[in-house]
């Protein structure tokens, strides 16, 4: 069994890469090579097996087909420009989010193999005109340039999969927070440093308001349910190859209180709140009423409580229990 993530540099991919190293078996069999690729040659990590890194720029052809061959049998597709960069940088966007994948889907076609093909996707793809809760067959309808890419992508896995292609399962992921590191362009950005910068001593800025709600998932959560995602047998997935992951809803005044639970009340004495109009518009058009009902009964779970999210972060980041 040789695994390949695309975006294998990333937050996400790297803790994917290391929990299938420790793991090291996938789809009931040995996990024989992990390969991690990125747009920049990403680092490696720990495993009882080979792992080997790659330069890989998927709006390009030419660099797809050097680096992913017939060779893998799972591939996961987490590579994507975020929500904020791409409604700010359309071509950008439509680059490696809509043509990036498409390049990826189109090499295995042609390899034949078959493999599995797991697809990181978005909440963003709902919004709009669409009633409360979101359910599983609830209509697409992003309102943002990045829900659109994600919604085309899940048709793309959705059509190759049906015509045999690929054995495609495509994931939306809620808001993953607490993820370490910087700050990127994702308008949702802020949902992760409100905590994480309070927590490392540093002054954080909430652009919205306490009483925003939002659908959370852990990072440890994500790349629990990725691996388990992998591992559903096609049949059990239905004409439907995407699904919802399992988050949970809380407002920022709920994800600031699971941290002084956490924490104490001085971490939340550095948060700054700072109202931005970009940000409200882009957040305004997302959902938040969900029900992943298809990936729990499939066996993919959410966190308990923020708490947790807090807790994992501090044990996973900060060597903190």
């Amino acid at each position: 069994m040789k695994v390949l993530i695309i975006g294998g540099g990333g937050v996400i991919g790297q803790k994917l890469g290391a929990a299938l190293g420790k793991k090291g078996h996938l789809r009931g069999r040995e996990i024989s090579q992990i390969a991690l690729a990125d747009i920049v040659d990403p680092k490696p990590v720990p495993a009882g097996c080979p792992v080997t890194t790659h330069a890989i720029d998927i709006a390009h052809r030419a660099s797809v087909d050097q680096v992913v061959s017939a060779d893998y049998d799972v591939i996961y597709l987490l590579a994507a420009i975020v929500s904020g960069q791409a409604e700010a940088e359309f071509e950008t966007g439509m680059n490696i989010n809509f043509f990036g994948t498409y390049n990826v889907l189109e090499r295995v076609r042609t390899l034949g193999n078959k493999p599995v093909v797991v697809f990181s996707s978005s909440i963003a793809v709902y919004g709009g005109e669409v009633p409360d809760p979101i359910i599983d067959h609830t209509f697409l309808n992003p309102q943002t340039s990045y829900g659109m890419q994600k919604a085309v992508g899940e048709l793309l896995i959705n059509d190759y999969s049906r015509k045999g292609f690929l054995d495609g399962r495509a994931f939306r992921l809620p808001t993953i927070s607490v993820r370490p590191g910087k700050a990127n362009a994702a308008a949702s950005s802020f949902m992760s440093s409100i905590i994480r910068e309070p927590l490392n001593g540093v002054e954080a800025v909430c652009p919205v308001t306490e009483d925003f709600p939002h659908y959370y998932l852990s990072p440890r959560k994500c790349v629990e349910n990725l691996i388990k995602g992998a591992e559903i047998e096609a049949q059990d997935l239905g004409m439907n190859r995407a699904m919802m992951m399992p988050g949970r809803m809380w407002t920022i005044r709920q994800v600031i209180d699971a941290m002084d639970v956490v924490a104490g009340p001085d971490p939340a004495k550095l948060i700054r709140w700072e109202s931005d109009a970009v940000i409200q518009k882009i957040v305004n058009g997302w959902r938040y009423d969900m029900r992943p009902e298809k990936s729990l009964k499939l066996g993919l779970t959410a966190d308990d409580s923020f708490e947790d999210n807090v807790r994992y972060y501090m044990q996973d980041e900060l060597g903190k229990s």
